[in-house]
């Protein structure tokens, strides 16, 4: 299938490194020609801009930071008008229903164009390795035809259809705002904890064993917890943006957001504090100078040679 790919970010560049891999004829945009390096290297084709990106291909897959991107590359950029009549445009990137139906209400309905919204997760590793979880929102048809694609993306288990146009948008957004509901609820507790005094080992280890446990703290609280690693592969900026979008789309719902609304302004304060391209999991930082330590747990090797 030939593909038109843009974006080639943190997350982008790997996932368009998989299709090239995998065989498909890829031609590739970014606002940073130097990124293409890799992928001209691997046999993929070079496009200037978004338009002439997609001027022969199937496929057009982009992966841009905001949803003001998606609609620059796509209108502005002239990759919608560009596109053959009969392609298909998978937008990745974390964004909301509104943008794509207004670039298909005033270009692609009218060129026979079919969409796909199919954000991801798994962070730059998921990427990297090729393992990312994809979320599609669309026509059954269209997943089906595209699964293969997927699929030299993804972890072949976790590339789900999750629902019409839209539905894979808000999925996203799901997940991230829960992630990051996670991320301030668990360093508000290990703040308080170690600060009345429970080792934050016993502490960690004691909210596992019990019905508090969740996968955030068992799994991605590590890269802070041993190497002190706040995930700066996405930054501050994006996961405040990620924030804002799901708080707007509650309230065009007309869901209470209160809970969701004080975690945006935990992490608009982070941001404020740490700077926007400090890593997603900085708002931890904040409850660390709260406790007046950081939470490190000692690597497995050196609990080894300290055996309590």
């Amino acid at each position: 299938m030939r593909i038109g790919f843009i974006g080639l970010g943190n997350m982008g560049r790997h996932m368009a490194r998989h299709l090239i891999q995998a065989g498909h004829p890829v031609t590739v945009h970014d606002t940073r020609p130097e990124t293409a390096a890799d992928h001209l290297a691997l046999g993929a084709s070079w496009a200037s801009t978004p338009a002439a990106c997609v001027a022969d291909a199937e496929l057009l897959i982009t992966m841009l930071p905001n949803p003001r991107i998606v609609e620059e590359v796509l209108l502005r950029g002239g990759a919608a008008e560009a596109l053959p009549e009969g392609a298909l445009w998978i937008d990745m990137s974390t964004s909301t229903p509104a943008v794509a139906g207004r670039i298909a209400a005033d270009v692609l309905d009218r060129r026979g164009v079919r969409r796909l919204d199919a954000p991801v997760s798994g962070m730059a590793r998921g990427a990297e390795a090729g393992r990312l979880q994809i979320f599609v929102g669309g026509d059954a048809d269209d997943f089906r035809t595209c699964l293969p694609v997927f699929e030299a993306m993804g972890d072949p288990d976790k590339v789900l259809h999750v629902g019409p146009l839209g539905a894979g948008y808000t999925v996203k957004l799901m997940i991230n705002l829960l992630w990051f509901t996670h991320l301030v609820a668990t360093s508000e507790v290990l703040a308080m904890g170690t600060k009345a005094g429970v080792d934050l080992g016993v502490l960690r280890s004691s909210l596992l064993a019990s019905p508090a446990a969740s996968h955030f703290l068992e799994q991605d609280l590590l890269s802070v917890l041993v190497d002190g690693d706040y995930d700066d592969s996405f930054a501050m900026v994006l996961a405040c943006k990620d924030l804002g979008l799901a708080v707007d789309l509650g309230r065009d719902l007309g869901v209470a957001t209160e809970l969701s609304a004080l975690v945006e302004q935990i992490y608009r304060r982070s941001k404020a504090q740490h700077g926007d391209l400090a890593g997603e999991m900085s708002p931890v930082r904040l409850y660390e100078a709260l406790a007046g330590r950081e939470f490190r747990l000692p690597r497995p090797e050196e609990a080894l040679l300290n055996p309590a």
